[in-house]
């Protein structure tokens, strides 16, 4: 599995999980992303996570496609 560290923007003290996929270049794009969740692909911190707009705070990790990002 591939691991990937993301950094919180100063001042930010969560991403929502769609736009941490695009971020992170996991997916091509919004839509993408939105349905990649909805399908039950992507894990929060081992857990299947189906909301779109998950507020995802440091130190959750986040696997998809054989991604593995930690959120710092």
């Amino acid at each position: 599995m591939k691991k990937i560290d993301f950094q919180l923007h100063e001042g930010e003290s969560y991403i929502q999980l769609i736009q941490l996929l695009k971020a992170t270049n996991l997916v091509y794009n919004g839509a993408e992303a939105q349905s990649v969740v909805t399908e039950g692909l992507v894990l929060r911190n081992g857990e299947v996570e189906l909301r779109k707009r998950a507020k995802i705070v440091q130190g959750d990790i986040i696997q998809f496609n054989n991604y593995e990002i930690t959120v710092k």
